[in-house]
């Protein structure tokens, strides 16, 4: 047996004390460490090569160029990143070439390196981003500690990247754990962390694994201020529309071509702020109908009056303009059906048609037929590109008219809500337990997004549009509106003959004006149909069979008013048996 006395154990244990210290400061060490290889680097090249210095001067103007040009793939974020590095390296090659021909140990060569080093070192050691990610480093060291505390004994952290509002670090869970175990305890990490409250989330990682988690932690807010609307970010209703950016500044955007969409959040959340960046979108599209409904006598929609095709501000015109919105459901169905398409495709001359609600609660208490049209919409209404988009502070069952309306809409948006199960509510069952927790929300603007394109509970802010940017906006997209094709034109005038008694809205398409837009010599509905088919038949031409199916009369009938149409240059003949409707004025 060999016993050790404490003067024999404690040189041992200084070195361990002193080898933890320059572990732990390794990254402010790196200066002078470095500062000691470069001299080293050059009392080698004097001794041995000291007339290959001009070799030494292109390799690092070369890699000094390298910096300048890729320093974004070399984790060199901004150009005063770039710049830094790149002059580091030109300045220690100047070093080293005067060196390897004066000798490195020359008074001058011996100054220079200590005035240059410490010059070069203030700017490592005052950088935030490397302060930051030295800070991260040293509380995921403490990982086992916190994993035990927190009740995620036996996770592991694989990884850490430092951004520009915090961090993020990937995880591997012990067996048995999964990322709801993770956001059960998130408060109990901001705690270990010593972060403030809501700083911490949690993500599946993108290889989706079940054993992997993803922490995203913020140092500050970057949805802290209001974010100005930059404007539209579509021209098309095919395009994703832009509501603005997730905590990590990428955009968030959603499809709403057959789609429908629920806007929820209690009062001052800013649900009205992310219809106007709907609206906003919408107004700039050329392919796109809007009609809208606010109950509330139009005073959140109104301002877009000069782009919307028609507003129903009480319950009777609401009743009639979503019954005129099922017509040209059916009637764009039966117009497919006709031509053998499955989709209806928006154009400028044949457009979606979005119904935007506002507080769809006041609509719900309206009438029963109010209620079936809504979910008759939601039901049939995406092949046809006839969408709903419905917002209200709670969406429960009796605040949705007891129907099927809210099972069907694919696109939810929850804004601040008041209880936790709001947000199931908005979201969907069991969104709350998955870490949806829109209830923390602690900003007007800030909302959570579920679509088939945003699958994770990521916390996004609406942009701000102020009053200037409604009216600027509605008066510089009014005059490029398009209006509802033939077929859907021709349901809503049949509609108006059928139910004269009806409250009829200013935006309403008349007999008249149906006339006016179809060429048809006795205004019937067989003639607007044959027209509708000419002008969706694709680029070959439709045959005649077709046009029998879609108009519901006779071969001879058919014939006769394709031969009017040729002579009055508004159809062509693309080929034997196949025509189409001259468009624009070109063929």
């Amino acid at each position: 047996m060999i016993i050790m006395s404490a003067s024999d154990a404690l040189p041992r244990t200084a070195a361990v004390v002193l080898g933890h210290y320059l572990w732990r400061y390794r990254s402010e060490l790196y200066p002078p460490a470095l500062a000691g290889l470069v001299e080293a680097a050059a009392w080698l090249l004097h001794a041995r090569s000291p007339h290959a210095w001009p070799a030494v001067a292109c390799l690092a103007a070369a890699a000094a160029t390298g910096i300048l040009l890729t320093g974004r793939q070399l984790a060199l974020a901004t150009i005063a990143e770039r710049i830094y590095a790149a002059a580091a390296v030109m300045g220690t090659a100047g070093w080293v070439c005067a060196a390897m021909v004066i000798g490195p140990w020359s008074r001058p060569v011996q100054a220079a390196l200590l005035i240059g080093g410490l010059l070069a070192a203030v700017p490592w050691w005052a950088h935030r981003r490397r302060r930051a990610k030295v800070r991260v480093e040293r509380k995921l060291a403490a990982w086992p500690e916190i994993g035990q505390a927190v009740g995620l004994a036996g996770s592991q952290v694989m990884s850490a990247v430092v951004d520009v509002w915090g961090w993020k670090a990937r995880f591997a869970l012990a067996r048995g754990q999964t990322i709801a175990d993770v956001i059960a305890r998130l408060p109990a990490i901001e705690s270990a962390l010593g972060t403030y409250r809501g700083a911490v989330r949690a993500y599946p990682t993108a290889d989706d694994l079940a054993n992997r988690f993803e922490l995203r932690v913020l140092d500050r807010d970057p949805h802290a201020d209001a974010i100005a609307w930059p404007g539209p970010s579509i021209s098309s209703i095919s395009d994703p529309v832009e509501f603005g950016p997730f905590e990590d500044a990428e955009p968030c955007r959603v499809l709403l071509l057959r789609s429908h969409a629920l806007i929820g959040g209690v009062s001052g959340s800013g649900k009205s702020g992310g219809l106007n960046v709907l609206m906003g979108n919408l107004t700039a599209c050329d392919d796109v109908v809007i009609w809208a409904i606010d109950l509330k006598r139009g005073m959140e929609l109104r301002p877009w009056a000069s782009c919307v095709a028609r507003l129903a501000t009480t319950g009777p015109e609401a009743e009639a303009l979503l019954a005129d919105a099922i017509a040209v459901l059916e009637a764009r169905a039966e117009m497919l059906a006709a031509v053998r398409k499955r989709v209806w495709e928006p154009s400028a001359s044949e457009p979606a048609l979005m119904v935007v609600v506002d507080e769809y609660a006041e609509l719900a208490d309206a009438t029963l037929a109010t209620v079936s049209h809504a979910d008759s919409i939601a039901r049939r209404g995406r092949a046809v590109a006839v969408s709903l988009v419905a917002a209200t502070q709670r969406p429960t069952q009796k605040a949705m008219g007891q129907g099927t309306l809210r099972s069907q809409m694919d696109v939810r948006m929850s804004f601040r809500v008041r209880e936790r199960r709001d947000v199931d509510l908005i979201l969907g069952q069991g969104m709350l337990a998955a870490g949806w927790q829109a209830h923390t929300l602690n900003a007007p603007g800030k909302f959570l997004i579920s679509a088939p394109e945003h699958d994770t509970p990521r916390r996004a802010r609406c942009y701000l549009v102020s009053d200037d940017d409604v009216a600027f906006a509605a008066a510089g997209h009014a005059p490029y509106r398009p209006t509802l094709d033939v077929v859907s034109l021709a349901a809503i005038g049949q509609r108006a003959r059928t139910n004269p008694d009806e409250p009829r809205l200013s935006g309403v398409q008349t007999d008249a004006d149906i006339a006016a837009d179809v060429p048809v010599d006795d205004g019937s509905t067989p003639v607007t149909m044959l027209w509708a088919a000419l002008s969706l038949a694709p680029p070959d031409g439709a045959t005649v069979p077709v046009l029998m199916m879609a108009s519901g009369m006779s071969r001879p009938w058919v014939y006769q008013r394709l031969a009017d149409l040729v002579r009055a240059g508004q159809v062509y003949q693309t080929s034997r048996g196949r025509w189409r409707a001259v468009r624009d004025g070109f063929r």
